[in-house]
């Protein structure tokens, strides 16, 4: 399989000479906003990954997973059902699960906790219109961090209501309801969205449920004001099976953790996790005149989380609010264009930990009560020169990050504290427009990650004050444009990332997670993405798209030792060196459509002394679909999918450096999927 795809990429790479399909000019005509930028991707010196409604509805639009795994350079991984993790540029090291090193907004408010900590299975995926990913530091305009930034965006429309209602079920268990109302007029804009959704999981102690509301709401106060509210509300319960080894993972992939000694398993102990979570956030746009604006938003979130696991029951209550605020300015040097923001940032965090022997899904006598504070603030900056066919820019951030701990269950209680020092973190860029439809781009950035305070106050108990902040330089080169009369799309960048005081996972017999600092790494890598629209006027097919994916990482261990044993040269841990993927998508002139994915991910070193590998794998998938209408304003869609069609074996999600060898995380076998939807819409009558 892995060929076929090459031979696909080489293929697509020989089509430079066809003809133009107006459809595929939609990618050029969307805004990007990562760094403040506002323009075409094209114009923007970063490589920016991209995922758009029409490319999660590509899958059973049940999560982000197998959309962003089409992403060259980034990969998200289920462990099982509703516990995610997200991995750009190899930055899933230091997750044992959860969403670390990777700074995500919402609607452009932080959705990353003070702690460094993300909630990806809160989120509604038909709530999302649009994802940008940014690839490796972000700290110029972002905050603390190294992994990248993700910046999520709601759907929204404008002089039209939608009302949409969908049904799906799937194998394994899957259910899927869903209704949503999107009304937009000249000055507002409202939505609203409730999902349930909820599976029995391909593995034991894999069920999940999920109740799932959002609301966001756009006016304009006036010519110059608007004013945004986003809101959800999330009850999730997920079960939580445990890692197996590999005679396990190989006799019956299915089993949850058995028991072993004298620690129980999985089942016995009903190890899950349940997360009630509401945030909520407002912000503010203000048009002091046509040059100078601010954005000044302000959120609160606040998270329920309980989670009997194998070795105890912690309950937390989180608690975190904070504000962002940036200013942009325009004015003119000389002939030069110059853009300018500059900006801050503030987040606090407080937690209620509380650790209790685990009763059989129970909480029985209290181990630990901990009282735990989170604080963050930065302050950034970026100009931006631009003047005929080049881009100049540069920015930098001062960012401060603070812990305070209090053990409650001590007589007296004792308190502890971690300050990292402040890092100045910037970044520069330079932007070539080749043509009109082609440009060319480098840059540099430096990046500052400190621990989060899940790898400080690891499921170990202990506060670790010792663990050194990660700080990372990428130099990164890139292209992007169109071809053949805009018909063939490319996007490739090569980039050299060093990151010292690396930060890697590590666990006790029991199998509790802690941190160590491991040296340092080389992170070399290719990421290339084609896509090609040909012209089709035929009588059965009226659109076509191929499209394929290449990530090549050449990602080592450097001036690394443990125990007097030298991990120097090792390959990345969890990073797989090669990731292929390639899609086909088919509408025809009846209706119907067919949309195609294949993934070739090769082996993926499970330890860090490459003792161990995940074995390489091939996945297939398809939907078919066909969209009618039962009226004018009623179109209705039926559609059907398949994915893992070649009934693959292969962990998704794997236990890094687990003690006990236990890696594996086994991810469903082939299953299918079936379901219904109605889009009724109107236009607004203007006033």
């Amino acid at each position: 399989m892995k060929n076929c795809l090459l031979v696909l990429v080489s293929f697509l790479s020989l089509s430079l000479h066809a003809q133009q399909v107006d459809t595929v000019k939609v990618l050029e005509e969307v805004t990007i906003r990562a760094y403040e930028a506002n323009r075409p991707i094209l114009q923007v010196p970063a490589s920016i990954g991209l995922v758009m409604a029409s490319d999660l509805a590509r899958f059973n639009n049940t999560s982000l997973v197998s959309a962003v795994n089409i992403i060259p350079g980034v990969r998200m991984e289920e462990r099982s059902p509703g516990s995610y993790r997200f991995s750009i540029r190899g930055s899933s090291l230091r997750s044992p699960f959860g969403v670390r090193n990777v700074k995500v907004y919402w609607n452009e408010l932080p959705l990353t906790d003070a702690g460094g900590n993300t909630y990806l299975n809160q989120l509604d995926a038909n709530a999302i219109n649009q994802i940008e990913i940014i690839k490796g530091p972000g700290s110029s305009l972002y905050g603390a961090g190294t992994g990248g930034v993700i910046l999520l965006t709601s759907p929204s429309t404008k002089n039209e209501s939608t009302l949409t209602a969908s049904s799906m079920i799937g194998g394994y268990g899957l259910r899927n309801y869903q209704l949503a109302f999107n009304q937009g007029t000249e000055n507002t804009n409202h939505y609203v969205g409730y999902q349930h959704q909820e599976a029995d999981g391909y593995r034991e102690q894999t069920r999940m449920v999920r109740d799932q509301l959002t609301s966001t709401f756009k006016f304009s106060v006036s010519d110059r004001e608007v004013l945004e509210t986003a809101i959800f509300y999330t009850d999730l319960y997920y079960q939580t099976p445990g890692g197996l080894n590999e005679t396990e993972y190989n006799t019956n992939p299915q089993q949850a953790r058995p028991p072993a000694g004298t620690q129980p398993g999985a089942v016995g102990q009903q190890a899950g996790v349940s997360l009630r979570s509401f945030y909520s956030g407002v912000s503010h746009v203000y048009h002091f005149n046509k040059n100078i604006s601010n954005r000044t938003g302000v959120y609160g979130n606040f998270v329920q989380f309980n989670n009997p696991s194998i070795r105890n029951y912690e309950r937390r209550l989180e608690q975190n609010f904070g504000a962002r605020s940036v200013t942009n300015m325009k004015t003119e040097i000389a002939s030069w264009e110059l853009n300018l923001q500059g900006g801050g940032e503030f987040q606090h965090g407080y937690s209620p930990i509380k650790n209790y022997q685990n009763l059989q899904g129970y909480s029985g006598l209290l181990q630990n009560d901990e009282e735990v504070r989170a604080i963050q603030y930065n302050l950034f900056g970026q100009g931006e020169l631009s003047k005929n066919d080049w881009i100049l820019t540069g920015g930098l951030s001062a960012n401060w990050v603070g812990y305070r701990l209090e053990q409650l269950n001590l007589t007296p209680s004792v308190e502890q504290e971690i300050d990292y020092d402040p890092i100045i973190t910037p970044r520069v860029a330079l932007l070539k427009k080749i043509n009109e439809v082609f440009s060319a781009y480098g840059n540099m950035s430096w990046g500052f990650s400190p621990p989060t305070l899940a790898e400080v106050r690891p499921s170990n108990g202990i506060f670790n004050t010792e663990l050194l902040p990660e700080k990372g330089t990428q130099i990164e080169i890139g292209t992007k444009g169109y071809f053949a009369k805009r018909k063939v799309f490319i996007d490739m960048a090569l980039y050299h990332f060093v990151l010292d005081e690396t930060i890697v996972v590590r666990r006790d017999e029991d199998g509790a997670d802690y941190f160590v600092n491991a040296g340092s790494t080389n992170q070399n890598g290719l990421e290339f993405l084609l896509s090609w629209q040909p012209a089709v006027s035929g009588k059965i097919i009226s659109a076509l798209k191929l499209w394929s994916g290449v990530t090549l990482n050449q990602y080592e261990f450097k001036d690394y030792t443990k125990d007097n044993v030298s991990f120097s040269g090792n390959q990345l841990t969890g990073t797989p060196k090669e990731v292929i993927t390639g899609g086909a998508d088919v509408v025809f002139t009846k209706g119907f459509y067919l949309n195609l994915t294949a993934n070739y991910t090769s082996e993926i070193p499970l330890n860090d002394a490459n003792s161990v590998f995940g074995k390489s794998y091939t996945l297939l998938g398809g939907r078919i679909g066909y969209k009618s209408s039962l009226t004018k304003k009623l179109p209705i869609e039926f559609f059907a999918g398949v994915d893992n069609l070649l009934d693959q074996t292969y962990s998704l999600g794997n236990d890094l450096n687990a003690a006990g060898g236990r890696y594996f995380n086994a991810a469903p076998r082939r299953n299918y999927y079936s379901g219904i939807r109605f889009d009724l819409s109107f236009k607004q009558h203007k006033r």
